[in-house]
């Protein structure tokens, strides 16, 4: 049977590797360093390590040690985690040697901030902002059951007073603002043994500019208002 070369190229680089004809083969999954560096390299975004999941007798725990830690592997693993913010890929790189399964979280009110809302409103609106064509940025999917609007920084300056000019009270609806001093975790970190975070809509060219907060407000609180409001959490 003849055997050719495949090189499938990821964005840390290129591999080569046997391949059969007519045999199906899928590329491996991109691991957290890889992740991490596409973060840096093609978004310009700052990342830093967190938490790790470890199997201890079977179960998945997180590195922190806690037995009831509320968001297993995906939380930051120092308080200073703000020191290990970094945009440089070969940072990045040594960074995540120390530990490859450390999950890869996002500081925001940097490069953006981020409006959290349940998974049920989210869908709402995300399937709304679409038929509206409205423009829209990368978006996060929790296997919580939360869900992460990517919108310029400044949103806590301007959804309270968006909220108010709709008639409706800052603290009523399930949207929870990540801004200045806080985080996200974003794919391909898992959270505990509920499975990974993954994109609703994926970092792309296509929008790269994202859109301002006061622009998505009104579909969020719209489909808020559809859904019986849930805790907010991580």
């Amino acid at each position: 049977m003849m055997v050719v070369e495949e090189t499938i190229t990821y964005t840390s680089g290129a591999i080569t590797r046997p391949h059969i004809p007519g045999q199906r083969t899928a590329p491996p999954a991109a691991t957290p360093l890889e992740h991490a560096v596409r973060y840096t390299q093609e978004r310009a975004w700052d990342v830093f390590p967190g938490t790790w999941l470890e199997t201890v007798g079977g179960v998945p725990r997180c590195a922190c040690g806690d037995p009831a830690c509320p968001a297993p592997g995906a939380h930051p693993s120092r308080a200073r985690w703000a020191d290990e913010t970094t945009g440089s890929a070969t940072t990045v790189r040594r960074l995540w040697a120390t530990e490859p399964r450390a999950a890869v979280l996002l500081p925001t009110g940097r490069a953006f901030d981020v409006l959290e809302v349940s998974e049920a409103v989210g869908c709402l609106a995300l399937a709304r902002l679409e038929r509206m064509e409205q423009p829209l940025g990368p978006v996060t999917s929790r296997p919580d059951g939360r869900m992460g609007f990517f919108v310029l920084p400044g949103a806590a300056a301007k959804v309270p007073h968006t909220l108010r000019r709709l008639g409706r009270s800052p603290a009523a609806p399930d949207l929870v603002i990540r801004g200045e001093g806080d985080w996200v975790a974003a794919p391909p970190t898992r959270l505990g043994a509920r499975g990974p975070v993954q994109w609703a809509r994926e970092p792309n060219a296509a929008n790269r500019w994202l859109p301002d907060a006061d622009e998505l407000v009104p579909t969020l609180a719209y489909a808020c208002g559809r859904e019986p409001a849930t805790a907010p959490g991580r």
